[in-house]
């Protein structure tokens, strides 16, 4: 029998040591040179440092940043600054921000047409010239007024008793007005036109891209407001307000499923004219009048094939999966929003994407 001595202990735990360190370095799966390469990206606010760790153990880079709390804290003259230590934060954790989310500056007055608005605007062109400055090239932006995206419940039992939201418009009715009374869908698209024209001109110029993203639920009016991302047409007809390569979509693909358009017609058509600049990866069971959200590997549409449109299509920039169910043990005070239904759907697109031979990063 052969003697272990403390040297060989010592040489076997700096061999481990060594291995893990090697390990922790190993790159992800990058893309083929020359072939374009999803961006497989997380939504992440400041501070995050938990979540940060998390989406490197499972080998995800790319961020989608939430900006507006942080910068409706500080005057315009500040925007670059924080946008930079955001950044330096996010990049010291392995992360690069692909774009962000949900107005980088608040932007509520605008949608709504109040008193307001123009300080608002120029809150949002100071942005988009910071956000150039640093880089960063999409922005995702909605036009949902008064109410964001907006569910009747958020605790509908999923597969194993997981959490999920459901949207149902008797119900919604029920809860009456809001207290902007009722706005007609006139007043949002004059709105609209005024944003888009104060604001597209300097995206192009900066080229930051524009990414609209669809009303949830994609009906009109909700408790009375109305909202006009509710089908393929309107989309068309917003970017044809100021025609350019900057003003294009975020493809959330199961509320184009809940307007009854034909979700991959659809995209084939806008990833031709190449007005896809985000996709939000995620699937529901139902119309728009009823709908419940599933996992991303249990729901009625064939999310392998959407890939593979993606894909086809030459799309490369961020994808995300977006509102997973709660699961076992987490809280149920963000709904949509917990990791752990996260972590699933990223195993499960790189499955779909390993199995298709899709490059991405």
């Amino acid at each position: 029998m052969s003697r272990i001595t403390r040297r060989d202990c010592l040489q076997g735990a700096l061999a481990s040591a060594a291995a893990v360190s090697a390990s922790a370095a190993t790159p992800v799966r990058k893309p083929a040179p020359g072939r374009p390469g999803i961006k497989l990206a997380e939504v992440l606010s400041p501070g995050q440092t938990d979540r940060y760790r998390l989406l490197a153990q499972i080998g995800v880079t790319h961020a989608i940043a939430t900006v507006t709390g942080e910068l409706a804290k500080v005057p315009r003259t500040q925007y670059l600054d924080v946008l930079a230590k955001i950044q330096t934060e996010m990049k010291a954790a392995g992360l690069t921000i692909a774009g962000v989310e949900s107005h980088p500056v608040p932007a509520e007055k605008i949608k709504l047409g109040v008193a307001g608005r123009d300080e608002e605007l120029e809150n949002y062109v100071a942005v988009l010239k910071a956000l150039a400055e640093i880089g960063v090239d999409m922005v995702c932006y909605n036009w949902m007024a008064g109410i964001g995206w907006y569910r009747t419940k958020v605790n509908i039992p999923e597969r194993g008793g997981a959490l999920s939201s459901e949207f149902d418009y008797a119900d919604a009715q029920k809860q009456g007005l809001t207290e902007w009374g009722e706005i007609p869908e006139e007043k949002i698209w004059a709105n609209m036109e005024y944003f888009q024209r104060a604001v597209m001109p300097v995206a192009e110029k900066l080229r930051v891209k524009m990414a609209l993203h669809p009303d949830d639920p994609p009906i009109s009016p909700l408790r009375g407001i109305g909202r006009i991302l509710t089908s393929a047409a309107n989309y068309n007809r917003v970017m044809n307000i100021m025609p350019g390569p900057m003003n294009g979509v975020t493809f959330c693909q199961a509320n184009f499923m809940a307007m009854g358009e034909d979700a991959e017609a659809v995209a084939k058509q806008w990833l031709k004219q190449k007005k896809i600049f985000f996709v939000h990866f995620r699937d529901i069971q139902g119309s728009r009048q009823h709908f419940r959200e599933t996992f991303h590997d249990n729901g009625p549409h064939d999310m392998g094939r959407m890939l593979a449109i993606y894909h086809e299509g030459g799309f490369d920039g961020p994808m995300r999966p977006d509102h997973a169910p709660t699961l076992e043990g987490e809280s149920n005070n963000n709904p949509g929003y917990a990791m752990m239904g996260k972590v699933l759907a990223f195993g499960y697109m790189k499955g779909l994407l390993e199995a298709q031979k899709i490059p991405y990063a």
